[in-house]
């Protein structure tokens, strides 16, 4: 199967399973699935028909595990704008967690802190490669880390989704190790 056919079949995915699936007339439950028959006759009567094996193939091949098939269904792991539970239990976190993101956005994280902006929650990488990988898909990357420890010591609530991404629904300034 040609890879860019997969990557639309995913970037297309990750707008109606995580921002917009009333675009193409599906409904998530509230904990974000929708039955792949469903999904799969939705995107078909919009133009952009997918087959099983095509969906099997981007969520088993995706590199960062965006998307769960489980008993027929099929929902984001994460990154979610529409109001969904995704059921993770609050976990405790590494001592360090880290975030990507670029240099002209680093003003507003002094004053606020990491907000989830659009989405639910702010994401966080558990690695400085991955945090790097992350803030490259806008520009340069900066690594921020995060004292998650010292978060969940002030009972901030941390969840890990199905593919190792971390949770939260904000992070302080405070919390934050900036570069100079």
């Amino acid at each position: 199967m040609e890879d860019r056919r997969l990557v639309r079949i995913s970037k297309y995915l990750a707008k109606h399973l995580r921002h917009d699936p009333g675009r193409i007339g599906i409904t998530l439950d509230a904990e974000g699935w929708v039955n792949v028959p469903v999904l799969l006759k939705a995107a078909a009567e919009h133009g952009f028909p997918i087959t099983e094996a095509e969906l099997e193939q981007v969520v088993a091949d995706n590199d960062k595990q965006r998307y769960a098939l489980e008993g027929g269904r099929i929902r984001a792991s994460q990154g979610h704008s529409v109001d969904v539970d995704l059921g993770l239990p609050p976990v405790e976190p590494p001592a360090v967690l880290y975030h990507g993101t670029v240099a002209r956005v680093l003003p507003a994280i002094r004053a606020e802190g990491l907000r989830p902006m659009s989405r639910t929650h702010v994401h966080l990488s558990p690695d400085r490669q991955t945090a790097i990988r992350v803030g490259s898909r806008r520009g340069a990357p900066v690594v921020l880390e995060v004292d998650a420890a010292a978060m969940h010591a002030e009972g901030h609530e941390f969840r890990r989704s199905a593919n190792g991404v971390w949770l939260v629904d904000h992070v302080p300034p405070a919390h934050l190790r900036l570069p100079s």
